[in-house]
Parts: structure tokens; C-alpha cells; sequence
């Protein structure tokens, strides 16, 4: 999952940050609306964290061009405002869901991971490929029937190839998609963590490589 956080109190959007950081979830912030609109025009969110009274562009507005432009992300307002006329203002804007401060981070990542779950795509709750079985709420992976224990990280590269339902997934695709948008496009981030969690996923190997494409999973683990 990748989330955008747009929160113009800079403290408290970089402990949402590092907060989800924890939960494997990879996160850019947007300080105003401004902001918003020019990473949305760059990158792919999964959920839009909307605080509605940010400087620049609305906050409406960012909502407003998101529901217009069908970009396919959730937006799930994150606002002080608590009285319901001005939820319900939210919800007729095109907002997923709502969520006012001060919040419980454990909430907020709950209610990420249930719009993620049903985006444009359609990506069931509970991710099932190639005899290994993803849960996003529980963060729990098991291959076979057994449990397997992985980083935060192979965590968020295997749910993406997971979700491609044995697509290729390219290198870039998954910096983009586990990783957020300071990480070195040059790295070997990738290879690396694709490396480690074949070993963690053990035999036979479920991640083929491509060469020249990219990676994905294979139902006959016959590829490394």
C-alpha cells in the first residue's frame, strides 16, 4: 500500500509517517494542497490522508480533483472538525471515510487497510497465490500452512506481487510501490529484498525473475 499524506502540521504528519512506516505501509506527506495535486499527478496512492483546512488549495478542492479525475485512490478525511454536518460535507464531496482529531494511529491504520482492500481493482482482504497466503490486516504470510516470519519491508514487496495475482511486476513498480518517493531510483533495494524473502519463503522458489521485465510469483516455484 502507499499513502499520501497531506498535513500541513509537520510534526504530526511525520509521526503518521513513521507510524506507518511500522505497519509496512510506505507514505509520502504533501504540506499543502498545492503539494497534494503535484504528487497526485506523479505518483499512484492507494489512500489519500485529507486534512480538509490546509493551506494552498483546499482541502475540498484536492478532493473535489481527485473525484474528478477518478485517479481510483480513497480518500479518508483526517480533520478537527467532529460536528456531523461537516462530515456529512465530506462524504458528499467523495470522501471514503472520516476520521477527526486527535485519532488512535492503530485506527488509522485499520481504516487504511480496509479502503485499500477494495479499491478499483478489486483486491480481496486476504491475499491467496501460488500456495502462499497473505493477510494485510493481520500482517501474517503462511506458505503451505506454515507461518513465515518476514521484515516489514519483504512484507510490503511480497503484497504487491501478491495483488498482481502472477502478473510481472517491474523493479520500478515495486520502488514505487514499497518504498516512498525518496528512495534512490538506482538502488539495489529491490534485488536485495526480493533475494532475502525467496530464502524466507523457502523451497521450492515462488518469485521468478524475469529478465529485462521484472519479477513474479510462480505457481510451479520451478524459476529463481
Amino acid at each position: 500500500m502507499r499513502v499520501l499524506i497531506v498535513e500541513d502540521e509537520p510534526y504530526l504528519a511525520e509521526a503518521v509517517q513513521a507510524g506507518l512506516r511500522l505497519e509496512a505501509i510506505a507514505s509520502d506527506i504533501a504540506g499543502d494542497g498545492d503539494a497534494a495535486l503535484e504528487r497526485l499527478g506523479v505518483n499512484e496512492y492507494d489512500v489519500v490522508v485529507l486534512d480538509r483546512d490546509i493551506p494552498g488549495t483546499h482541502g475540498d478542492d484536492v478532493c473535489r480533483d481527485i473525484v474528478g479525475r477518478r485517479l481510483g485512490c480513497r480518500v479518508l478525511m483526517l480533520t478537527a472538525a467532529s460536528r456531523l454536518r461537516e462530515k456529512i460535507a465530506g462524504f458528499e464531496l467523495g470522501a471514503d471515510d472520516y476520521l477527526t482529531k486527535p485519532f488512535d494511529l492503530e485506527e488509522l491504520v485499520v481504516r487504511l487497510r480496509s479502503l485499500a482492500r477494495r479499491p478499483s481493482r478489486g483486491a480481496p482482504p486476504v491475499l491467496e497465490y501460488a500456495g502462499i497466503r497473505l493477510d494485510p490486516f493481520r500482517r501474517e504470510v503462511h506458505r503451505s500452512g506454515a507461518y513465515v516470519h518476514l521484515t516489514r519491508k519483504q512484507f510490503a514487496v511480497l503484497e504487491v506481487l501478491m495483488t498482481a495475482g502472477g502478473g510481472v511486476v517491474s523493479a520500478e513498480t515495486l520502488l514505487e510501490r514499497a518504498w516512498d518517493e525518496n528512495a534512490d531510483p538506482f538502488t539495489n533495494a529491490v534485488r536485495i529484498t526480493i533475494s532475502t524473502l525467496r530464502k524466507r519463503l523457502g523451497e521450492p522458489s515462488a518469485i521468478r525473475t524475469v529478465p529485462g521485465v521484472g519479477y513474479r510469483l510462480e505457481e510451479t516455484g520451478r524459476y529463481r
